[in-house]
């Protein structure tokens, strides 16, 4: 892949992350049909750029350092708890691909807020890393953020786009 393509591949991924971070930070001033709305539209285009652009379609960086995190323990708390409030009763659904469903009689709740929250702190890492070095170290930011898409995050976003889907068209909201 051209160097040309990937930066503006990479520009256009910080820019949905952008999106993203901002509609997480702003849901205490909206609704919360327009939250799931926002997140419908973000979270499956968020999914297939991280899914399309692997870190070995990008420019090869042999190692890279790691940053630290700009999201602290108060900030994500602050995040997951707007949400919450806003989503009220609807924050919570059933979890099927917890590892420990296999050993459960009872099912697993988990918290949209929260998921979305984790969806929150390595895009946030990531818009922040771009921003703090001018671009700079946009492909490090990328590579970081694409490694823990593929640990933890790609399966939290499909989740709770399971979870917000069934908020927009089985719960009247």
């Amino acid at each position: 892949m051209g160097e040309d393509i990937t930066t503006h591949r990479l520009i256009g991924i910080t820019s949905l992350a952008t999106n993203y971070c901002s509609a997480c930070e702003n849901a205490r001033e909206i609704e919360k049909g327009e939250l799931i709305d926002t997140m419908l539209n973000l979270l499956p285009r968020i999914y297939w750029e991280f899914l399309d652009l692997t870190a070995d379609g990008i420019i090869s960086i042999e190692e890279f350092d790691y940053f630290s995190s700009y999201v602290d323990e108060d900030y994500y708390e602050n995040i997951r708890r707007n949400i919450e409030f806003l989503l009220g009763p609807d924050d919570v659904f059933l979890e099927t691909f917890e590892e420990d469903m296999k050993y459960s009689d009872t099912p697993i709740a988990a918290s949209i807020s929260e998921s979305l929250a984790d969806i929150f702190q390595p895009l946030f890492n990531f818009i922040s890393i771009v921003k703090d070095t001018e671009g700079e170290k946009i492909v490090e930011a990328y590579m970081q953020c694409h490694e823990d898409f593929e640990s933890y995050w790609s399966q939290t976003l499909c989740n709770v786009l399971r979870a917000l889907n069934n908020l927009k068209f089985n719960v009247h909201i």
